[in-house]
């Protein structure tokens, strides 16, 4: 079967680029998942990501190698496998980063990707409860909604420990800047999950021009030289193959995506040459360049009422569910990721080099994936951080010529000393913000790491204990990185794959650097950016020319 443009991966920008590219009615559009639909209450219901955290029928579940810098623990990094992909599953904070990162991206040779470039597919793709201003749109298909309304009393303790300590108040992270203490946006829409697929993917497949595969794992990109023509899948164990008139669009992932150009024979020579992967061009930059955040949490015993207890009784989870059910509020339409913010511990530079996250909660993340996240029995919070452009480098490469087989995922956190750093500053902000009044008036104890474990002022225990009970905060990103220089890059700024013809990808692997916070926001971005590239390349003369030609001779 031929299209005229084939999406690999309805994920957060797979979603949008099927609704942008077959609006107007001129093209035909094939949407392949490897997932399934996410039609269950799950995936609309905002608190529904604590369902889905541990569950193979919608979530990769992968793994990375042991990570040496951090006790050889295989770090979990869940990736979504469902309609809307990750954007289906995660906690919907909606950050779009710091202005700076994406005049960074302009700056390493991308011309048209800085924050004045951006700014504009940003407001595109929201409808903000700020209504129309400089900085938001009000008419976008992705709800964004302050959770300002519903925090819980103990965050206010927060925010107003943060106001003690002389941190700023920041109303909006996603305005003119990043910086200060707040409340996070999320994205819902009157108490639910405002996905991509709710947003765009949808309303698009009601489209005659719009077609989705469900269950079709890409195995491969097909070529004619150095043209992509279309792609191999298995579906359900049997192998189908469709042609695309125009591109082939790789939507997959910071994971999935250099896996697959790898397995096409896009990639490193050598990798490639041990797979017995037959060369279709060299490319050395797929699968490197990996980045993501990572995150360590501080634990509390607290003297108020917090949400472990409506979490972790019978009684507080059927009060939560029927106020959910008549008003379409409370815990379970927000994220449980409340406030938090963004600050400088860098005293060479005002610009935010860490993030925190408030939660009026507190759960340890489960080592086994029978087990669930549950609440700890008895009222806590927990305080987070993240450095946020870690320097760390990583890679993917595929395991075997077998698209089944995951890829080996090479983090390698906390390989510079920069990123040590942060860590260490990271643990001393907490420590200073538990110090402030408003928190220490409704804290009993730390109960992890705890005093006697990690003392203030002990650099190397906190260093320690980061590497041992830290995480992903599942922004992977970088893999087929942005950039001019087909050496170190993959793609060209217009998302181009480099030295192929009708291959473009559109999803986090190919940021230049990750962005300071939360990624699927600037994900989407990427989306209707390259949508309208995409578009516009479309309708250009030599473009249609080729494509008359291609066709004449097919």
């Amino acid at each position: 079967m031929t299209y005229d443009y084939i999406i690999v991966g309805a994920g957060s920008a797979g979603c949008i680029l099927a609704e942008r590219l077959s609006a107007s009615g001129q093209y035909s559009v094939l949407v392949l998942e490897a997932g399934g639909k996410a039609d269950s209450f799950w995936f609309r219901i905002p608190v529904g990501f604590a369902k889905t955290y541990y569950d193979p029928g919608c979530n990769w579940m992968y793994y990375t190698e042991p990570e040496a810098e951090l006790a050889d623990r295989k770090i979990y990094a869940p990736r979504g496998k469902v309609q809307g992909g990750s954007s289906s599953i995660n906690a919907m904070i909606y950050v779009r980063g710091a202005p700076r990162d994406f005049d960074d991206w302009a700056v390493a040779g991308n011309a048209g990707w800085s924050y004045k470039d951006v700014l504009p597919f940003f407001r595109k793709l929201e409808t903000h409860a700020a209504g129309d201003t400089t900085v938001h749109g009000a008419s976008g298909p992705i709800h964004v909604t302050s959770m300002k309304r519903g925090i819980h009393a103990i965050t206010r303790h927060f925010l107003d420990a943060c106001n003690e300590m002389g941190i700023p108040r920041n109303d909006d992270f996603n305005g003119s800047k990043i910086e200060g203490a707040g409340v996070y946006d999320v994205n819902t829409h009157k108490g639910q999950r405002a996905s991509s697929n709710v947003a765009y993917l949808e309303p698009a497949l009601k489209r005659s021009n719009v077609h989705i595969e469900h269950h079709a794992l890409t195995s491969r990109v097909l070529f004619d030289g150095l043209r992509a023509t279309g792609v191999e899948v298995s579906q359900n164990g049997v192998k189908r193959t469709f042609h695309a008139r125009r591109e082939v669009l790789l939507c997959a992932g910071a994971v999935d995506t250099p896996k697959l150009l790898q397995l096409s024979g896009i990639g490193p020579k050598d990798l490639l040459a041990r797979h017995g992967i037959p060369l279709v061009h060299a490319l050395p930059a797929v699968g490197q360049n990996l980045q993501d955040h990572l995150c360590a949490s501080y634990y509390y015993r607290a003297n108020m009422p917090t949400l472990n207890g409506d979490f972790g009784s019978l009684l507080g989870k059927l009060k939560l569910g029927l106020q959910y059910l008549l008003t379409r509020k409370g815990p379970l339409a927000m994220s449980v990721n409340q406030a938090g913010g963004f600050f400088s511990m860098d005293p060479a530079s005002p610009l935010a080099n860490l993030q925190l996250y408030f939660n009026p909660l507190s759960y340890r993340i489960p080592k086994s994936n029978r087990s669930q996240l549950t609440p700890e029995p008895y009222p806590g919070f927990l305080l987070a951080f993240n450095p946020c452009r870690p320097t760390s480098r990583g890679s993917i490469e595929i395991a075997s010529p077998d698209a089944k087989d995951a890829a080996l995922i090479h983090a390698n956190y906390l390989t510079t000393q920069k990123d040590i750093d942060e860590v260490i500053q990271g643990s001393r902000l907490i420590r200073s913000i538990m110090q402030a009044p408003a928190l220490r008036a409704v804290t009993v104890e730390e109960t992890l790491p705890g005093a006697s474990v990690v003392p203030d002022g002990d650099d190397a225990a906190m260093l320690q204990y980061f590497r041992e009970n830290s995480g992903s905060i599942y922004h992977l990103c970088g893999s087929c990185a942005m950039g001019p220089d087909p050496q170190t890059a993959v793609v060209d700024e217009r998302l181009r794959v480099h030295g192929i013809e009708a291959l473009r990808i559109v999803d986090a692997s190919i940021f230049p650097n990750v962005t300071s916070g939360n990624i699927n926001a600037p994900v989407m971005m990427v989306a209707e950016k390259g949508a309208q590239m995409i578009l516009a390349d479309a309708a250009e003369p030599t473009f249609v020319q080729r494509e008359a030609l291609a066709a004449a001779s097919a």
